[in-house]
């Protein structure tokens, strides 16, 4: 009886520091966005979530950081722009630079 409590209780334990993982994955994702908004891009036009590293990642997501032992992964996802900015690639409207002529 002794030896299933000691059991029960360190699953419990283990179990609760993988619900606390996206807790502490919000200072990486605080950073990583503050790094994009640094780098001239508007908060309003991009979002980042934290989801399961073995989950699948929506359309059009990248991957921009992970946290918690690999556990979890940050999605970049571009919600304004043009369809170049979704794919990654910079237009000269967005890079600032005069388009090539």
């Amino acid at each position: 009886m002794k030896h299933s409590l000691w059991l029960g209780a360190l699953l419990f334990i283990g179990s609760a520091s993988a619900y606390a993982a996206p807790d502490s994955c919000e200072r990486v994702k605080n950073d990583i966005q503050q790094r994009i908004i640094n780098n001239g891009v508007p908060e309003s036009d991009f979002t980042l979530t934290i989801e399961p590293n073995d989950q699948n990642s929506a359309s059009g997501a990248q991957v921009v950081g992970h946290c918690s032992n690999d556990n979890w992964k940050i999605l970049y996802t571009r919600t304004r722009g043009s369809a170049n900015s979704q794919s990654g690639e910079i237009t000269p409207q967005e890079s600032g630079k005069p388009a090539a002529q």
